[in-house]
């Protein structure tokens, strides 16, 4: 159903202390916050605009998913640094169950970025229930962490306009907005509770959030979508202020969802924009795309509505072209998630059935692993890479849907592949490494370059690797961060 109404908004009591601007805002959930306000894209014709901040500022780039990264991946990797002296560990609760969590999961792409002072920061959420913030050149602290009431497993965003901000959720049930402007600091602005809403299933953050145009688009996992005025500004003295506004939420669950599947209907998927649509997808395979050019009316229409049967936490991907790429996990295994397969290409503007073809992704024989996939495809030369659960790697063909290649990698496998300068990357966790492939030749026969151990015995690489300027920062359940650089070209010397 169109949500016309908006639904909330932040008051905002503006007073000044010492002399310096201070804003009480006041969120939908009622909790109320005294802070200062302080301050290689995939081919094809839907190309993104240029950030003006400089880095790899959320999963996979760019509001259209498809920033891999920068530099050159050909040589293995030579470890510069591991983060920090001590595990990065935390006990968890969620439906019941209490274990203790190390390292960073799922999603858990870095953010990389080259602030203000000259320094690249490298910036992340783990399951020591804190955001780091890290320098890229010495592995040292660049200042202290930012604490938050239990794990993060998703991927922080940074602010794209050159606005000091990150934005990011955490299983305590919040979503964040945090300043970076004060040097060697950082300063809560404004948090949204999943609990303000009713909602269902669960009230975790692990999407990452995407930022167009002064406007947050996010999905929670109490299952409500958000679109956030940000209304983001700088003051006569330069200094950066922000005063976000919900002027648009809708459920993706409703009645006949749960009657065709069950009550885990909430948003884990991180939402994906083309154009003036944002498409996002929840745990009852549900596919919404909202036309947003409204938005800021509070009017955002459903304008495409299909159902896959099955979870989806991967993030939906496209080619370019305006189709859709969605892949799903093997859980409920009910009619529908057979019919339409486990990696699904879709053409949204399409009259009739949008999907154009489907990959199935079943159980493994020989292990018993569970089939279907939470990791995000990647786009290359008219093709997809998807990593699956069972721990293959397959390479189809977007044209017709024809798998061209299939290889064994491991078991368990949920990092994202990467494809920068004719080059894979992927992070394994049956191995607890990354590896890297050669596409240059042939994009269906991908050429093993190497491989490089990540951190400690049984340590997996659950999370996406950030991939910058040849470097690579990624994390590992081992409880660490690790930073590669590529390794040195030795020089040989002729007398």
């Amino acid at each position: 159903m169109i949500l016309k109404k908006i639904l909330g908004s932040i008051a905002a009591l503006v007073i000044m202390v010492g002399g310096i601007l201070m804003i009480q805002p006041k969120s939908m959930q009622g909790d109320t916050i005294l802070a200062q306000v302080v301050s290689g894209l995939q081919e094809g014709p839907m190309q993104p605009e240029q950030p003006k901040t400089r880095g790899l500022l959320m999963f996979r780039g760019t509001p259209e998913r498809n920033n891999y990264g920068s530099g050159n991946y050909e040589r293995i990797p030579q470890q510069a640094w591991k983060y920090p002296s001590k595990a990065m560990c935390a006990s968890s609760s969620a439906l019941g169950v209490t274990k203790v969590w190390c390292g960073t999961g799922w999603t858990g792409q870095p953010v990389v970025w080259d602030n203000p002072n000259g320094v690249r920061e490298i910036i992340f959420g783990a399951y020591d229930r804190n955001v780091h913030f890290v320098d890229a050149a010495t592995g040292k602290d660049t200042r202290p962490v930012f604490k938050t009431g239990d794990i993060i497993k998703g991927s922080i965003t940074m602010d794209p306009d050159g606005y000091p901000f990150i934005y990011f959720g955490s299983r305590d049930n919040n979503l964040r907005i945090v300043s970076l402007q004060q040097e060697g600091k950082t300063q809560l602005l404004w948090k949204l509770n999943a609990n303000s809403r009713k909602g269902i299933w669960n009230d975790d953050w692990d999407g990452n959030p995407i930022i167009k145009d002064d406007i947050l688009y996010e999905g929670g996992e109490n299952g409500w979508f958000y679109a956030v005025k940000l209304n983001r500004a700088y003051d006569t003295n330069g200094v950066a202020t922000i005063k976000p506004e919900i002027v648009f939420s809708e459920a993706l669950f409703n009645d006949d969802l749960i009657k065709k599947t069950d009550k885990n209907l909430s948003i884990e998927s991180s939402p994906l924009m083309i154009g003036d649509r944002v498409y996002v997808a929840n745990s009852g395979g549900r596919i919404v795309g909202f036309d947003i050019s409204k938005v800021e009316e509070g009017i955002a229409p459903i304008v495409f509505d299909y159902w896959a049967g099955d979870d989806i936490d991967a993030t939906l991907t496209t080619d370019g072209q305006g189709n859709l790429y969605a892949v799903a996990e093997a859980e409920r295994l009910n009619k529908r998630s057979k019919e339409v397969g486990q990696i699904i290409k879709l053409n949204p503007n399409k009259i009739g059935d949008p999907r154009e073809w489907g990959v199935a992704v079943p159980k493994d024989i020989e292990t018993g692993i569970g089939g279907g996939l939470w990791s995000t495809p990647a786009h290359y030369k008219g093709y997809i890479y998807a990593v699956t659960n069972p721990g293959h790697l397959l390479i189809i063909n977007t044209a017709d849907g024809k798998v061209m290649k299939r290889m064994k990698i491991g078991v368990h496998e949920w990092s994202s592949p990467s494809i920068v300068n004719d080059t894979l990357v992927i992070g394994l966790c049956n191995k607890g490494a990354l590896r890297g492939y050669s596409l240059k030749e042939n994009p269906v026969e991908p050429k093993l370059l190497w491989e490089k151990k990540v951190g400690t015995a049984g340590g997996c690489v659950e999370s996406t690797p950030a991939l910058y300027e040849g470097t690579i920062s990624v994390g590992s359940r081992d409880g660490f961060m690790y930073h590669f650089k590529p390794a040195e070209i030795k020089q040989e010397v002729v007398y």
